[in-house]
């Protein structure tokens, strides 16, 4: 289709790729001097307030900026890699030149951490003159990726090839790329025609495609091969649950339970525990849910209250629970309970692996001593959300995870980097699931005599999604990648989720606005997309608890 005819016009763009990976690398180590100083700044600021929750904005702004620096750095490093093996096309180019343009422009004058929030740097200590000196040695950066020509070709290119499984290169080896297409056709064939229709009547995802699910490996995919898995590493995990939740972020989130247990077990189990458990996790034979919310605790986990007292051979659990993903059709829980009520902070917590008996709508909960009720929910459905009453429901004393009470924060906490490492994929997901839906709706609809994406307002909007995709993508794997060589990578999953949760209701949100006021009917899918979307922000570690995080380690040595 036609789109505007201009072509990029800066003399950056004209001279190559070459010369632009390495005016990018400049760029970059420009910004780490600039977060250098934002983080002896900052440090300053809390040690002087006395407390990171005392300097909230300004830590939790030091976060966003590492986050900014961080995706800039991934998108340099994927584009380099691609133009290492001859594979940097003019799409790649243009996402790089764009991208750079616009986040170096928002380090140097304000980084949205969501619509109503925007920290700028010399708000965290960075001198002014010294913004002033980082603004002119990115200026001819900011002005290549700003030019009009260059949207108008990006545009351009993307309307030539709707129904990409990426646009762009995403960098993946030949592995990866041949699990992402394959995840491709399953989702536009099984997934896509059905999901709408399963949100709006807040219907089950059907047991034939988790049945399928656990046929393609999905449920045993990082898991060993020696317990029934697929021996892969979390990069695969990503491109899985990247691509499924393209399809639905219910079918992509499938996965995330198993990925949870099976962390949990194969870290923490028994060894009787992890025979027991692991191949009927990685098989689907049994799926699982994760019960740790309470009311009133949501991210403070050491207030957690559920009991569970140890009487002739089984723990009573005795409590409330809520927020429970897909509870009603698990057949194991794994349910963190204070095992000792002297100790009221972390170290009394234990985790249990609790079976149950799958329930269905009439009957949730077919099992003496648990009750529950349906949370009914905006989005992300498919597998429906529960409050569960425990009134002394019984677990064998051999289903303490680890066989040790006491350890339950801290096996928990050893499986959130992957967990949020996942969450910032199925953000990806639906961010492009967003842009898909975006480009197809402007592409058709007509307006004055023309389709709507020959307008700039409504192309470069679609452009920028493509751009924040592949930020968010590259930073994404990059803390897969990490996590498959056995680094500690808290730091980059965390940034991984910020990001990818921010871009997820950006795209939403500009894809609706596409629609017009059809993309505030419930007939499109759009609508479902922009309430899936909202949660990225709110579960696996809240935007402002996940800020909090990266920035105390950041900060970690300089400050309380």
């Amino acid at each position: 289709m036609s789109v505007a005819k201009l072509k990029p016009q800066t003399d950056l763009i004209s001279k190559g790729p070459e010369a632009l990976l390495e005016r990018a690398a400049e760029a970059v180590a420009a910004a780490d001097k600039i977060l250098a100083s934002a983080k002896t700044g900052v440090a300053a600021r809390v040690k002087e307030l006395g407390s990171i929750d005392a300097a909230q904005h300004a830590s939790h702004g030091l976060a966003w900026l590492a986050t900014t620096v961080e995706g800039l750095r991934q998108l340099h490093a994927w584009a380099s890699r691609l133009n290492e093996g001859g594979s940097l096309g003019e799409i790649e180019h243009l996402l790089l030149t764009a991208g750079f343009a616009e986040y170096l422009a928002q380090i140097a004058g304000g980084i949205p951490m969501n619509q109503g929030e925007v920290v700028r740097v010399t708000a965290l200590g960075v001198p002014v003159a010294d913004v002033r000196r980082f603004e002119d040695s990115v200026a001819d950066i900011v002005a290549a990726g700003s030019d009009d020509g260059v949207k108008a070709r990006l545009a351009e290119l993307i309307a030539d090839h709707p129904g990409s499984t990426t646009f762009g290169n995403s960098g993946l080896d030949e592995t990866h790329a041949e699990i992402h297409e394959q995840m491709r056709k399953f989702s536009e064939a099984e997934v896509v025609p059905h999901a709408h229709e399963w949100h709006l009547k807040n219907d089950y995802i059907p047991m034939e495609i988790v049945t399928q699910l656990a046929e393609l490996g999905v449920f045993g995919l990082s898991l060993p091969e020696e317990f029934g898995g697929m021996g892969l590493g979390k990069e695969a995990m990503c491109v899985v649950s990247e691509e499924l939740s393209r399809g639905y972020i219910g079918v992509g989130s499938l996965g995330t339970r198993s990925e949870i247990a099976g962390e949990l077990i194969l870290n923490n189990g028994t060894d009787e525990q992890k025979q027991k458990y692991l191949p009927k996790l990685a098989s689907g034979e049994m799926l699982p849910t994760a019960v740790f919310t309470e009311p009133n605790t949501g991210s403070d986990l050491a207030s957690l209250k559920t009991r569970a007292v140890k009487k002739d051979g089984k723990y009573v659990v005795t409590g409330q629970k809520t927020w429970i993903t897909h509870p009603v059709r698990a057949d194991v829980m794994t349910l963190l309970v204070r095992t000792n009520p002297d100790e009221k902070g972390y170290k009394g917590l234990s985790m249990l692996l609790a079976e149950k008996p799958r329930g269905d709508d009439a009957n949730p909960f077919p099992a003496t001593g648990m009750t529950g009720g349906e949370i009914h929910v905006l989005g992300y459905r498919g597998m429906k959300e529960y409050d569960i009453s425990f009134d002394a429901f019984e677990v064998p004393e051999s289903h303490l995870l680890g066989g040790v009470e006491g350890q339950g924060f801290k096996q928990l906490m050893n499986t959130f980097e992957a967990a949020r490492i996942q969450t910032a994929a199925r953000a990806v997901g639906v961010a492009q699931c967003a842009m898909d839906l975006a480009l197809k709706y402007a592409m058709e609809r007509n307006q004055f005599g023309k389709p709507i994406y020959s307008f700039p307002r409504v192309a470069n909007k679609v452009v920028m999604m493509a751009v924040e995709v592949q930020i968010a993508r590259q930073l994404t794997y990059f803390a897969a990648r990490e996590k498959d060589q056995g680094r500690r990578c808290d730091l980059e999953a965390g940034m991984a989720k910020l990001l990818g949760a921010r871009v997820a209701w950006a795209n939403a949100d500009n894809a609706l606005q596409i629609h017009g006021g059809n993309g505030f009917a419930l007939e499109y899918p759009v609508s479902r997309v922009l309430c899936d979307a909202r949660i990225l922000n709110i579960f696996e570690g809240a935007a402002e608890i996940q800020a909090q995080v990266i920035a105390r380690r950041l900060l970690e040595g300089g400050a309380n």
